[in-house]
């Protein structure tokens, strides 16, 4: 199985991409881009035309991988909406805090679309800026505007 790496444009971020096939080992954001392809979902949400991110698995939501249950919950909910914190929480069978420190450890955001994970009183956090967050989350309104 060969990896294969790159990245493309989001606003002022660039969106860095390990991914063999359908799976996603790695995605990050960063402020400078590198060569190479990205997967075609990715590349197609981030522009704003399709929300179809379920295509592709996570590395981080295989059976005994740490987080597994959250992350399995994140990708339950839907594009353009959000859960707090407390509500995946209880999905998952844990504890809001929990919550918040799988999703600062999401190894593969987007994939596992923490964006959508927000504080029962506000937006919550986001690594690496919170207008990552507040952007992807207007991008799904966006497109689900257009659909």
């Amino acid at each position: 199985m060969a990896l294969r790496e790159g990245a493309c444009r989001f606003g002022l971020w660039w969106v860095h991409v390990v991914w063999s096939k359908e799976t996603v080992y790695s995605l990050r954001f960063a402020r400078e881009g590198i060569e190479g392809e990205v997967p075609a979902q990715v590349l197609s949400f981030l522009n704003g035309r399709s929300c179809r991110l379920g295509d592709l698995s996570s590395v981080a939501t295989v059976d005994g991988a740490p987080y597994a249950a959250i992350y399995r919950a994140v990708r339950t909910i839907p594009c353009g909406e959000t859960r707090t914190y407390a509500e995946v929480g209880s999905q998952a069978g844990t504890s809001p805090r929990v919550v918040g420190i799988a999703m600062r450890r999401n190894p593969t955001p987007l994939v596992i679309p923490c964006h959508r994970v927000v504080a029962a009183n506000g937006i919550g956090g986001f690594t690496p800026d919170i207008s990552l967050k507040t952007d992807l989350l207007e991008l799904e309104k966006n497109i689900l505007s257009h659909i």
